[in-house]
């Protein structure tokens, strides 16, 4: 890494350090941009440059969840379903969620509505990808009406996953659901 892309990484660091600090100590709708750059000592375009969005500041590792979940699908074992996988990769990042920097920023999140839903809208951005990733697994010029199912449902599981006591129990469930479908159920009053 050269002195510059070093210096952006140094400038991207110390405000998201910012940020962090300023979020978990008063909350995310009373910081101001304008707070964090001064507390990283850059100007608000600065803050902007890195960062688009004053929510992308609580999800800087965006980029990196979206390789791991595309990885989840092409680098699985031999033998081991699209499901399977994404069960793993879930539960994994799920676990992730419980060390002490993670749990802060999620309780952050759970008090303010609008890193909800720019959470959720972040987490279905994959969608088009995993779709590509999945069609070019079958080995399909274009994915199926299934495929862009599957992969919509797929990415809600891991949703509700994350607002439940037992997220392996709701996985598990949401997964039999996908992989099984409805009909086993309807003998149980569906």
């Amino acid at each position: 890494m050269g002195r510059r892309e070093r210096k952006k990484a140094a400038t991207r660091a110390a405000i998201l350090d910012a940020a962090t600090t300023l979020f978990l100590q008063r909350g995310f709708d009373a910081v101001t941009v304008r707070e964090i750059a001064d507390k990283a000592d850059v100007s608000p375009k600065t803050v902007f440059t890195h960062f688009p969005h004053k929510e992308a500041l609580v999800f800087s590792d965006e980029d990196d969840r979206h390789e791991h979940l595309l990885a989840a699908v092409s680098t699985r074992a031999p033998g081991t379903t699209i499901s399977d996988a994404l069960k793993a990769h879930y539960l994994l990042e799920i676990a992730a969620l419980t060390s002490e920097p993670q749990r802060q920023i999620l309780a952050l999140m759970e008090r303010t509505p609008a890193l909800v839903d720019y959470a959720e809208k972040m987490w279905f951005r994959h969608e088009d990808a995993l779709v590509a990733r999945i069609t070019e697994e079958f080995g399909l010029s274009e994915p199926s009406d299934e495929i862009r199912f599957y992969v919509r449902f797929a990415l809600h599981i891991q949703l509700s996953a994350t607002r439940e006591a037992d997220p392996e129990q709701t996985i598990d469930a949401g997964f039999r659901l996908l992989d099984e479908g409805w009909t086993r159920y309807r003998g149980a009053g569906g």
